[in-house]
């Protein structure tokens, strides 16, 4: 079978335009549909720029603008996106180097789905997400990354569930894990790396959270990471609370061969505590261990914080294969931020590993409540990366 030639334009055919350029091509043939295998591989020197030693290439091939194919440290990392269709709805996917993103980021910015392509050709789950048959109810979903905000958990006002305070003494509901979740959003950035949504409160949420602000969610995917960031932007004349976060569904076990109690976690935390869901108050939680076992139930519905480190490790005891979460870009997260630990049960095919801001209940208790001043703004931003 004859391959498709990509080289520079002009270049004589038998020069390679890189070590293993006939992989790459056997690859780009499987990888492009077949109205699309005339394509011309060409030097990429505009921006984005790619990585310190490696060499960026142009795919151009009809229908596939944003492909593009980095050569070097990483051979070959491939950054591909395009509309799939999915139960109705029209979703956005990105393939970059081994790695698939999905997502649906008009419905609460949520990214659904992250899988890796292995060597042998095998597929891992990383993020999961369950098989279902509609859509309709998306925000109680579990899988995927559901965006957490203003405030994360269980609020309380003065012990009435799903209500919180806000600086003039008044009482305003708020469902479990905030608005965003539920809410629509608009896409200001889509690209062949990730998305910038801009959230869009409804009634329910301008009678909940009364302030005038922009809340945008953002997304880079890396061939092994990604990154999200929450932004506030305070458009108000007054300060603006919030206590966001971020409720990842990993796929636990991702060796069928093995069980939970196959797996650790190490989380840095000095301290941890846990809520009364009667009240909404925090008291001290299990004293745990600086490595635990994913099988431990002291786990479960714990805040982990007082973190000496903003990096939490999981993965297999006896394996390579770790995830590592990373609260911000500090070594030493603020002193309120937490990790929370939690799954629905023994056999569920999931573990959440939560960064938030601050515990639950915020508002009220106000560890880990951050004030945006007009015209300012604020962020949390957070890596998860594979080794």
């Amino acid at each position: 079978m004859k391959l498709p030639l990509w080289r520079a334009p002009g270049a004589d055919a038998s020069t390679p335009i890189a070590p293993g350029v006939t992989q790459a091509a056997r690859f780009f043939h499987g990888f492009l549909e077949p109205a699309s295998r005339d394509a011309v591989l060409s030097p990429w020197i505009e921006s984005p720029q790619p990585p310190r030693g490696r060499t960026a290439f142009r795919l151009e091939a009809p229908g596939r603008e944003n492909v593009f194919v980095h050569t070097g440290l990483i051979p070959y990392v491939v950054s591909h996106m395009e509309k799939v269709p999915y139960l109705g709805h029209t979703l956005t996917r990105w393939q970059v180097g081994p790695s698939t993103f999905l997502a649906l980021p008009e419905k609460g910015a949520r990214l659904m789905n992250w899988h890796l392509t292995l060597g042998d050709g095998t597929v891992r789950d990383v993020v999961y997400w369950p098989e279902l048959q509609t859509l309709d109810d998306i925000a109680e979903v579990r899988g995927g990354n559901p965006v957490l905000f203003p405030f994360c958990g269980r609020t309380f006002d003065r012990g009435a569930i799903h209500s919180w305070r806000d600086e003039n003494g008044t009482t305003r509901p708020m469902p479990i894990h905030g608005l965003a979740r539920q809410g629509d959003f608009q896409v200001t950035r889509l690209d062949e790396r990730g998305f910038t949504a801009q959230f869009q409160p409804g009634e329910e949420a301008r009678a909940s959270y009364p302030y005038d602000y922009e809340f945008t969610v953002s997304y880079r995917f890396e061939p092994l990471a990604l990154f999200v960031e929450l932004r506030l932007r305070n458009l108000d004349t007054k300060p603006i609370p919030w206590s966001a976060g971020h409720h990842f569904y990993f796929t636990l076990p991702w060796n069928e061969a093995r069980t939970r109690a196959d797996y650790f976690i190490r989380i840095p935390a000095g301290a941890s505590l846990r809520q009364d869901f009667e009240n909404g108050r925090l008291h001290p939680g299990p004293r745990l261990r600086r490595e635990e076992s994913l099988a431990s139930k002291d786990l479960i519905d714990v805040f982990h914080t007082a973190l000496k480190s903003n990096a939490v490790v999981f993965g297999e005891r006896d394996g390579e294969d770790k995830i590592t979460v990373h609260l911000g870009p500090d070594r030493v997260p603020p002193k309120s931020a937490v990790v929370v630990t939690w799954t629905q049960a023994d056999d569920s095919p999931f573990y959440c590993v939560e960064p938030w801001m601050g515990p639950a209940n915020s508002p009220e208790h106000k560890a880990g409540l951050y004030q945006v001043a007009p015209s300012e703004t604020q962020s949390f931003l957070v890596e998860v990366s594979l080794k």
